[in-house]
């Protein structure tokens, strides 16, 4: 995982005669990464394409001409479409005629449109200044000039000047002059203003119809290009399906034809050279055999090795038996040095001293080697780039750091499961690998922050997942609630060292690599950085002298029961001394190797410090949940108060008197009752008037059976009642009234 996969060379040597079937069986084997081949073997030349290579590549132009014109994409497939030559043939020269047709069509309206269109811009002016067309041309004395300027900038210019007649029409910034004078003069008079002269286009009469009859023509090339385009969309969704099997077949075809191209070839036989993983080797070897038999020779001529240690080598031997006969009657070649090489039947060539030399120094390909499960975290990896060949690949890290940190960040059970699903629909729906990729890391991060949610005991920001769960208690807590603060600190901490060692396992991967070149230099380059972040932060967690915060060292540290009951208060003194040291020591180091880095000492502070965002991102979610949830609230809130203020609002249905009663004039005193909302009778009152006050009595009635800091709803019914029942001011029914309505408990009769 932390490595590639391993490469190996191979060289396939054949006759021309059964080049083509070679050329078949590797390609639908699809391992073989073929080197090309530069020339620099003496006797051999690169190969030319195979018979028919020409036509295919033209009828692939052809086809990928169609698509562009009409505009076909890999979303018009449709179903699964198997072409033949044949089909090809007789449906490409079908299918070209009506395209070349139409797209020719609709060039020419196009092409009429654009000038009917800058027609019409030209003439706009002219139906501003209001001036017949024939009256601005046909003159003998006077010169006429249109343009558009400022009208008493142009009359100040031309009193200035030597014209003495002249006249100026304008309109909304379109002028036109008049002047008995030729037009060069008139030009030279407006050098000093700002004019801008506009071609008097040709025409007699008024220009407004001229303009409509451009403005109509405009119409109907607008219609007649639109009727050009359906007919194009309609040939696309017949044929797009067509031609993007018939391209994705000759793509293949021209591709088989022109690999001879890198090929180094002699008048009777060529050599191929190419990487594949070295694990496949025998099933390739065995796949070519078994199509064209023992007319090939399949050779492994080095492996891109790693030794004991992991380090990369650029090419380790391959031991090979006496090499057969020269390719080509013993083709010989000569290199930098001036040593005979022979070009060998089993590709490369043979040096003197009996090693192998490749027909090119290419690097090998880099085929990353993850596990399915981390495979999609390749994606981000290449945003940076993909690691060579001699590299560590930091796959793997991204999928055990990426997700935990994400989660850690956002620890929500309900937001989880969105991110779960839409990286499943991004998976599953989409054929794009970056896409799938993204969809997998979705996943991940979606089923992390799910896990942290758990143990946060959160749910789309409400807590009650800890009181099911946990029951109230659950193990770990964001630290926004007051009484859970500790936490946030105790975060921000973990914070630093997630980043110490996110940083150090950088710096190890970065100083096992530099073994290559040398225990020196991994020192130097690596191991230094890596003194220096230990031996710093052993100060600080030491107490830095005293200057450390009490979140790190001391009774109060994070890890000292705050929240975490680790017992660690801190390193000891002396250790921090030592660490300080180590810190020292690493900055000479480091100048030593690359003194131009020692400006960047402090990055083992600066870098460790950015990761508080962890902490810091996941105390801003929950804030932000947390004001989500209380708007939300407090909008529902309003919306059942509004509904419950309408329905107290609407207006009471009238009572009728009872039977025998004769209706009263309104406002008439009357000793009539009628039942209330509540069953009870009351006396018909006259209504209020403006400003009018209940009698003082009865306002200190009301107020001394006022339960003291009583509920609103309380409050309501007391004033129902003192509206309503005189009579049920009196305390013993009152006490009934509200134990009815289900708001107090019955007292003492």
């Amino acid at each position: 995982m932390l490595r590639p996969e391993k490469m190996c060379r191979v060289s396939v040597t054949g006759s021309k005669r059964t080049m083509r079937d070679i050329v078949e069986a590797v390609h639908d084997l699809d391992m073989l990464h073929v080197t090309e081949y530069d020339g620099a073997w003496d006797g051999f030349e690169p190969g030319d394409p195979v018979d028919g290579a020409d036509e295919a590549s033209e009828k692939l132009v052809t086809v990928r001409s169609l698509e562009s014109i009409l505009d076909v994409s890999a979303d018009d497939a449709g179903p699964t479409r198997v072409v033949t030559d044949e089909a090809i043939e007789e449906e490409l020269a079908s299918v070209r005629e009506q395209v070349n047709e139409l797209d020719d069509r609709r060039d020419d309206l196009r092409g009429e449109l654009r000038e009917v269109e800058e027609r019409i811009n030209a003439m706009e002016p002219f139906v501003t200044l209001g001036i017949d067309l024939d009256l601005l041309r046909g003159y003998e004395s006077l010169s006429v000039v249109v343009g558009e300027a400022d009208p008493d900038e142009v009359k100040v210019a031309l009193a200035d000047s030597p014209v003495d007649t002249f006249r100026v029409d304008h309109e909304d910034g379109v002028v036109a002059i008049f002047a008995r004078a030729d037009e060069s003069a008139v030009q030279d008079a407006l050098v000093g203003a700002t004019f801008t002269g506009l071609e008097i286009p040709d025409g007699d009469g008024d220009p407004s119809s001229y303009l409509e009859e451009l403005q109509h023509r405009r119409q109907k090339l607008e219609s007649k290009l639109t009727t050009v385009q359906d007919e194009l969309d309609d040939l696309r969704l017949d044929y797009a399906g067509f031609l993007l099997a018939a391209e994705e077949k000759l793509s293949i075809e021209v591709q088989k034809a022109e690999a001879p191209l890198t090929f180094a070839t002699t008048e009777n036989a060529f050599i191929a050279e190419g990487w594949l993983p070295n694990d496949r080797y025998e099933e390739f070897e065995n796949a070519v055999r078994s199509e064209v038999g023992e007319a090939v020779d399949i050779e492994k001529l080095e492996i891109a090795e790693y030794d004991s240690d992991g380090h990369a080598h650029a090419a380790e031997a391959v031991e090979h038996e006496a090499s057969a006969p020269a390719a080509d009657e013993g083709a010989a070649t000569a290199d930098e040095e001036g040593e005979t090489r022979e070009a060998a039947a089993d590709g490369g060539t043979v040096r003197s001293d009996g090693g192998i030399v490749t027909m090119g120094s290419d690097a090998p390909p880099v085929i990353q080697d993850n596990p399915a499960t981390v495979k999609p975290f390749e994606a981000l990896v290449e945003v940076i780039n993909r690691p060579k060949y001699s590299e560590f690949d930091p796959t793997i890290a991204f999928f055990l750091t990426f997700p935990a940190f994400f989660g850690f960040m956002i620890g929500d059970l309900g937001y989880g499961s969105i991110y779960l699903l839409i990286g499943y629909a991004l998976y599953s729906r989409f054929d794009s690998d970056v896409v799938r990729s993204l969809g997998g890391v979705a996943m991940w991060a979606g089923g992390f922050t799910m896990l942290f949610g758990v143990l946060y005991g959160e749910i789309f920001g409400l807590h009650q997942l800890g009181e099911i769960v946990w029951g109230g208690n659950p193990p770990i807590h964001k630290g926004l609630q007051p009484h859970y603060g500790e936490y946030a600190l105790g975060w921000l901490v973990l914070s630093l060292i997630a980043g110490m060692l996110h940083l150090a396992v950088g710096w190890i991967f970065d100083f096992v690599e530099n073994l290559n070149h040398g225990l020196k230099d991994a020192v130097l380059e690596s191991g230094s950085w890596l003194m220096m972040l230990f031996g710093l932060w052993a100060w600080i967690f030491a107490g830095a002298s005293g200057s450390a915060p009490g979140l790190l060292v001391g009774p109060e540290s994070v890890f000292n029961g705050h929240p975490f009951p680790l017992g660690f208060a801190g390193f000891d003194p002396v250790i921090g001394l030592a660490g300080l040291a180590v810190f020292f020591a690493g900055l000479i180091l480091l100048v030593v190797g690359e003194p131009i880095e020692g400006v960047e000492f402090l990055n083992v502070l600066v870098n460790v410090l950015s990761y508080t965002r962890l902490a810091a991102v996941l105390l801003a979610k929950a804030g932000m949940a947390f004001v989500v949830n209380l708007l939300f609230r407090r909008v529902g809130h309003g919306l059942g108060r509004r509904r419950r203020v309408a329905l107290r609002h609407q207006p009471r249905p009238r009572v009728l008197p009872r039977t025998g009663d004769l209706p009263r004039p309104r406002g008439h005193r009357s000793d009539v009752r009628r039942p209330d909302a509540l069953g009870h009778r009351r006396r018909h009152r006259r209504p209020a008037r403006a400003g009018h006050r209940p009698p003082a009595r009865a306002r200190a009635r009301y107020h001394e059976r006022r339960p003291a800091g009583g509920s609103s709803r309380v409050r309501r019914v007391l004033r129902e009642v003192l509206r309503g029942r005189r009579q049920a001011l009196q305390p013993v029914r009152l006490r009934a009234h509200l134990h009815d309505r289900g708001l107090t408990r019955p007292g003492p009769q």
